[in-house]
């Protein structure tokens, strides 16, 4: 399928499928939970092919899993797919994946398979930031909830609970992150190279990417996320997302 954007860039996408899915409950890795009857890896494939952005694609999966790459296979891209073996974290994962994607792209996004339901709209948001001259890019929506920074509690009240309150963030300045976040190829490459000397405790510290792209100080821009980017990791989570995804149904049978 054509890009349906106006970027010229060649843009290679990474899916990051390495979930063991333990808190979903199924005994499975969790890109291979079905949802509504499809896989997620299914799904989040489908979306990356529906966007269009995509010159290549490569998918990190456990390793040894030969049915999250039959599903790949089975998927329907139209684009080039490697499949790689994921590593012990994320990070790991997302580099292994890297390292399989064509050298010539220009940029490269980042996508989780647990957000299979990322609408093609924020992978283009993305893609025009990155177009328009971004080097690093992640869809975001407001916090709703208010935000609590805590301590533990001292010793004397430790009968009391575990942790007290040290502050209130305004929380009109925070953004919950998604994925698929946006990097032009060579920052990314840097920062995962640089990512290599992190000791354990570094390490630990990385949640995304976007952190990378921070510790070599990009500028890390922010476009508008999307409510159906849930990211499943829950059994709530999972349900939450087929609700989502039979209104979407029911909407377009009307």
């Amino acid at each position: 399928m054509p890009s349906t954007t106006s970027s010229p860039q060649r843009i290679g996408v990474i899916l990051v499928a390495g979930g063991s899915g333990q808190r979903l409950g199924y005994g499975i890795p969790k890109a291979q939970v079905p949802l509504s009857g499809v896989a997620l890896l299914t799904r989040a494939l489908q979306g990356v092919e529906a966007s269009g952005v995509a010159a290549a694609v490569s998918v990190a999966v456990p390793a040894g899993d030969t049915v999250l790459r039959s599903l790949c296979a089975d998927a329907g891209v139209s684009v080039p797919l490697t499949v790689v073996d994921g590593g012990e974290t994320r990070a790991h994962s997302v580099r292994a994946a890297l390292q399989a994607l064509p050298e010539d792209l220009d940029a490269v996004l980042v996508h989780d398979a647990a957000r299979a339901l990322t609408p093609p709209q924020v992978f283009h948001r993305v893609a025009a930031a990155l177009a328009a001259g971004a080097q690093a890019v992640i869809p975001a929506v407001p916090v709703t909830d208010t935000i609590k920074s805590t301590a533990p509690t001292a010793p004397a009240q430790a009968a009391i609970a575990s942790l007290t309150v040290t502050g209130t963030p305004d929380r009109s300045a925070l953004r919950a992150v998604q994925t698929p976040q946006g990097f032009d190829a060579g920052l990314l490459r840097s920062a995962h190279l640089a990512a290599m000397d992190f000791d354990a405790h570094q390490a630990a510290a990385v949640t995304d990417d976007a952190m990378l792209a921070e510790s070599l100080g990009a500028a890390v821009y922010v476009v508008e996320g999307s409510d159906m980017s849930l990211k499943i990791t829950t059994p709530l989570d999972l349900l939450l997302a087929e609700a989502v995804l039979a209104r979407e149904q029911n909407l377009q049978e009307d």
